[in-house]
């Protein structure tokens, strides 16, 4: 099963204003895209739900996450070490490196400055 995850405003449909996309391109994140993802505010959440579950206990598997889902997960990824996250993983199906880790930080760190929850879609 695939899941793309998006940043968006409403649980309903994907919705970011000019603002957002502006706000996830200055912070250049890079991650795996799929079909349909990957473009500013989404990405392929099936690579990196393990890593996401891993750090902040949450899955992406879910149709919404809140903001204030959120914005935990993004203070997880602040408060841990890239370096142990990424040795970790290495047994996961998709072994997270220390860059996607922080572009998932920064990620998350756009979604939380903004009030962003998560679509997931599969």
């Amino acid at each position: 099963m695939g899941l793309d995850t998006y940043a968006s405003r409403s649980a309903d449909d994907i919705e970011l204003t000019d603002e957002d996309r502006q706000a996830f391109a200055r912070a250049a994140v890079e991650l795996c895209g799929g079909i349909t993802s990957g473009d500013d505010g989404s990405f392929r959440g099936k690579v990196y739900a393990d890593v996401v579950d891993r750090v902040a206990d949450v899955s992406l598997y879910a149709e919404w996450l809140p903001p204030d889902e959120v914005r935990r997960i993004w203070a997880a990824f602040e408060l841990c070490d890239p370096a142990r996250v990424a040795e970790e993983s290495k047994g996961d199906h998709y072994p997270a490196t220390e860059a996607e880790i922080g572009a998932l930080r920064a990620f998350f760190g756009v979604c939380a400055a903004r009030g962003l929850g998560l679509i997931g879609s599969w």
